[in-house]
């Protein structure tokens, strides 16, 4: 069922035209990833849909009583709320009668007698399970807790950039919501948290709006692919996989009809030059078509970003780092590490945040000192540190003139090429450059800043959360350049598909001070750590077993089943057989539907369901047999 449709919406700042009559609807409970250059309109799109920014044109047609809650880049909070109060939006019900309930008991366990206070805590009580504010809190608190945040009475003002979007988000995710709207919703989350998250949101009943960068959540959370592009929505019913195929598609289809408007125009315009007159109907109708020929050209002006730049030539010595310790406010976060950089090293850098992930890089580019250890850097070296923040960045400049302060013109493989040529090749058009970098959207500000620190021609390249506020198109092409680049690169990222991409090493903070070495991408080492909780679950069943016959052996009595696991175990391996059957048969269906996007989609989630059903019978199979084995082996010993 339809619960929102935006009907022919036009949207403009100035003379930019960022929405042209666009139109999309959103059904009830679909999962709709919307995507685009940076600049093209998402992030308003998004404030459109959810009310808080207006349009030109069109309209906006919701169900009735339909709720949305919007979650926007940049929360606003109140400073003096405590986060449990800012959850629940600091005037909630919820929140003043679990208050009220707090007081009335403090007060009663002062009077204990106080037949008043008695009754209120009473009603109160009865109020509190009536409202299910026990479970509303409880689930606050478990999200809270999974997003890392564990202190509930924490004011807002002593918290972290990072504490205060992930506070935002738990008020975002607990809100019961029909239409749930997120922009950029992984920005500052680690991976852990991540993972977490996609699990969340894929259970969530209620639709779902999404701009994000993050490619891996794209697929395997949207069903559907929004693409704005120069003022147009185009949308795949798919997810980010199979629109990438669709997107190719759909562009070959446009330069084919291009071919053939121009075959046509040509011809036309050959009759045009020839005398044409509209002095009958047929010939004024066939002037008609051919202006609307010349008017219906397909706009083919660049919008593929080009980084083509070269870098400075790599002594023998890189970097090494010594025994280094650093630690703030008398706690230590890195301890002893050493590390001697090589000149093909491909480093990502993963863990919690706060672990000292961006304190490694900071180290590295010398923009902290360590409290002990030697950082020794080649003579040879030059830095290029994509951070974090760009607040160094003079917001009073034009985009040329910020571009300029590096250098007038680069060395690149094809050559010298202008400051201006550049700038065209990251996708900032003539008409941009005198534009003021205050005026830049935060993708645009993030896209200038990373050209200017590769127009310092780098080879080692830093790069803190490089993937935040970068569109998709960017760190596509970003990813094509690092690994062509004849340098070291070592990035900070919780973007597992990034990670993928890149990194041929993953340093992983425990946030213990230890800082592991893993040889391999990201999914190599996601599979390792998987491999190794198996394993380590295995270890703890069979301690398990070991521990239920030890207790069973004090009591002096025999170890044996339950009525219930003497029929489970005799069914088991028919129950595992039944279930490698059907995720068989489902791989077959799979692969044949695997040209219906509709149709696969139903496929694929019968798979994760039964994948999911397989595994749990697999591991009640592996803990049955371990118990019949102990009984067998307590009978041995009798």
């Amino acid at each position: 069922m339809n619960i929102l449709s935006a009907l022919n919406i036009s949207k403009a700042y100035s003379e930019e035209i960022l929405l042209n009559k666009v139109s999309l609807g959103i059904d009830e409970g679909e999962k709709l990833g919307l995507i685009g250059v940076n600049g093209t309109g998402k992030s308003t799109l998004l404030k459109i849909i959810a009310g808080v920014e207006t349009y030109s044109t069109g309209k906006i047609i919701k169900t009735n009583g339909l709720s949305i809650e919007y979650l926007t880049q940049n929360q606003l909070l109140d400073g003096k709320s405590a986060v449990l109060e800012q959850i629940f939006k600091g005037d909630s019900q919820v929140m003043k009668l679990l208050r009220e309930y707090e007081e009335a008991l403090s007060l009663l366990n002062k009077s204990p007698e106080d037949k008043i206070l008695q009754k209120k805590v009473i009603l109160l009580t009865q109020k509190i399970d009536n409202m299910k504010a026990w479970s509303i809190e409880s689930e606050a608190k478990t999200i809270l807790t999974k997003l890392g945040v564990t202190d509930f009475d924490s004011k807002i003002s002593s918290l972290s950039g990072g504490q205060k979007k992930r506070i935002a988000l738990a008020s975002a995710l607990i809100a019961p919501t029909d239409l749930l709207i997120l922009d950029e919703p992984t920005n500052q989350l680690d991976n852990d948290t991540i993972d977490w998250l996609e699990k969340y949101l894929n259970n969530r009943s209620g639709a779902l709006l999404m701009v994000t960068h993050d490619r891996y959540f794209l697929q395997r959370i949207c069903t559907r692919i929004i693409e704005i592009e120069k003022g147009s929505l185009y949308n795949y019913q798919a997810n980010y996989e199979q629109y990438l195929a669709l997107k190719a598609q759909r562009e070959e289809n446009e330069i084919a009809s291009e071919r053939k408007r121009r075959s046509i125009y040509r011809k036309e315009l050959e009759w045009i030059k020839r005398g044409a007159r509209a002095r009958s109907t047929k010939q004024k109708a066939r002037i008609e078509r051919f202006d609307m020929l010349k008017e219906s050209k397909l706009d083919q002006s660049n919008n593929d970003l080009d980084i083509n730049v070269g870098s400075r030539r790599l002594g023998k010595k890189i970097i090494e780092l010594i025994h280094v310790d650093k630690g703030y406010h008398g706690i230590t976060i890195i301890n002893q590490f050493s590390y001697n950089f090589d000149r093909n090293d491909r480093i990502g850098i993963i863990g919690p945040n706060g672990s000292g992930k961006s304190t490694l890089l900071n180290l590295i580019a010398k923009r902290v000192t360590p409290d002990k250890g030697v950082i020794d850097i080649g003579e040879t070296i030059k830095i290029g540190f994509f951070m974090q923040e760009n607040d160094e960045m003079n917001h009073e400049l034009t985009v040329i003139d910020y571009i300029k302060e590096q250098a007038e013109f680069l060395k690149t493989k094809d050559g010298l090429v202008s400051a201006s040529k550049m700038l065209e090749r990251f996708l900032f058009p003539t008409d941009t450059h005198w534009k003021l970098i205050a005026k830049l959207s935060g993708g645009e500000k993030r896209r200038l800043y990373l050209l200017k620190i590769l127009m310092s021609s780098p080879n080692v390249i830093l790069l803190d959360e490089p993937t935040n506020d970068l569109d998709i198109q960017t760190l596509t092409i970003l990813e094509s350049y690092l690994n062509e680049f004849s340098g070291v690169v070592i990035t900070v990222s919780h973007d597992r598909y990034f990670l993928d991409r890149v990194t041929k090493k993953i340093f992983v903070f425990d946030g213990n001070k230890n800082i592991k070495q893993f040889q391999g991408n990201y999914s190599d080492y996601y599979e390792s750590k998987q491999l190794e909780n198996n394993i380590s679950k295995s270890m703890n069943k069979e301690k398990v077993v070991k521990t239920t016959v030890k207790e069973h052996n004090k009591k002096n009595k025999s170890l044996k089943f339950t009525f219930n696991e003497q029929r489970e175990f005799e069914s088991i391996d028919d129950l595992v057989e039944s279930l490698e059957e059907k995720v068989s048969k489902v791989n077959n269906e799979v692969q044949k539907v695997a040209s219906d996007f509709t149709l696969l989609q139903e496929k694929l989630a019968k798979k994760e369901k039964l994948d999911k059903l397989l595994s749990q019978a697999l591991e009640r199979w592996e803990y049955l047999y371990e118990l019949a084995k102990a009984i067998k082996d307590q009978k041995k010993e009798k």
